[in-house]
Parts: structure tokens; sequence; C-alpha cells
């Protein structure tokens, strides 16, 4: 039988990163939903560290959720995410952040990537297909069925050689997405909240979310009716 959630516990969502705009992205995408997002270092003083050493997004996701969720207790969603482009053979990949060495900035990943690129392709040969992907890991310690929900989905898009847009993070300035002829830099929030790969992953996560949020709030009743 699972443990009684305490309306604290039941009402914050610990997010699992370190990056302040994914942090940023989620809290935009879980509004409407009966919760407090909160960063790892945020209800921690001293977070685990977690050795993102996976082979794929998931590995990644699960690994930092199953972390945070057991050093907190608390519900927990960890994100792993990155940029896959065709002409590298999807790399960067799961190394996104750490293209160009393991402390790198978005400006020298970025520098990183267009050096690659510009080691096969000659810039005439046009742009380069590439997707973002993401990965969501939503784990609720207190639950009956204490495994781990995951989603994935992607963005399609492709690489341009000259960064455009003030927005975003990451790799943003050189990814212009499918359909559009804007990066994703270029979008504003509420663009960028309906058609990128983290919000197309939340798209899919909401209704497993809404469903762990039901079972809290039918233990809480239940433990007020005995109390």
């Amino acid at each position: 039988m699972s443990a009684p959630v305490t309306a604290a516990y039941r009402d914050t969502l610990v997010v699992a990163t370190t990056n302040r705009g994914k942090l940023l992205e989620l809290e935009a995408l879980v509004v409407g939903l009966p919760l407090v997002v909160r960063s790892l270092a945020q209800v921690m003083p001293d977070p685990p560290k977690v050795v993102e050493d996976g082979a794929t997004f998931a590995e990644n996701a699960l690994k930092k959720a199953r972390a945070a969720a057991q050093a907190t207790m608390m519900l927990t969603l960890a994100d792993d995410s990155g940029l896959e482009v065709d002409a590298l053979d999807g790399r960067p990949g799961v190394k996104s952040a750490r293209f160009a060495h393991d402390r790198a900035t978005d400006a020298e990943n970025n520098a990183a990537l267009i050096a690659a690129l510009g080691g096969l392709h000659e810039p005439s040969l046009g742009p380069n297909p590439a997707r973002f992907r993401c990965v969501l890991a939503l784990i609720d310690p207190f639950s009956r069925n204490p495994e781990a929900r995951v989603v994935e989905a992607s963005c399609e898009g492709a690489i341009t050689r000259t960064p455009r847009g003030s927005g975003g993070f990451g790799y943003d300035p050189l990814f212009v997405v499918a359909g559009m002829d804007k990066t994703m830099a270029e979008l504003d929030e509420a663009e960028k909240n309906r058609v990128s790969h983290r919000a197309r992953a939340f798209a899919a996560l909401r209704p497993l979310l809404q469903d762990v949020l039901r079972e809290r709030a039918e233990q809480m009743g239940r433990l007020e009716r005995t109390a």
C-alpha cells in the first residue's frame, strides 16, 4: 500500500534540472494544473549530482528523475533533450550540452556545431535536416505504481549557419523550425510553447500527470475521512 501524501508534497512538482531555460519553459507548460514548480536546488540545499552518461535521452531522463525522487520523496519531473543533426549521424544527441567540451557555454556549442558541419559540406548545399528531441520522465514516490511515466517527442527542422534571434537557449538560434521561416530563438514564448519538442512532450505527459494528481487527491480524501 502506498504511503499517504501530505498537502505540501502533493502540490509541488520538483523539476530535476539545473538549466534555467528548461525550468522556465516547464513552468509555463504546467500552468493550469494545481502544482507549484520548484527546481531541485530550491527544495534541497545539497541536491544529488547525477552523471548523465546514458546512451539515450530516456536513460538520462530516468536516471535524473529516480535520483531526485529518491532524494526528495516528492513528485519529480526530469527532462533530457538535445539536438540530432542528420549530417552528423545524430550528433550532438545526448551530448548536446557538452558538444564543445564538458563545461561548454551555449555559444561554444553553437560554434562547435557550425565547425562540425563546415567540415562536411559547403554552405551552398543548403540547410542540414535536424530535430530537437525531448524525453520527460515523471515519478511519484507515493503512487501505487511507482514506475516512471516516460514520454518522448521531437520537433523537426534544419540547421542554419547564421544564428538568428535572441530568445531561447542552447541551439535555438541555429534551428529553423519546419514549416516556419523562423529559428526557435525568433519565436515568442507562446509560439515556442506550441511547437517545441518540450511542449509536444509535455502535451503527451499532461494526461498522465493529471492521473497522478487525481490519485493523490483521492489519497488525501481517504486520509482526511479517517483522521
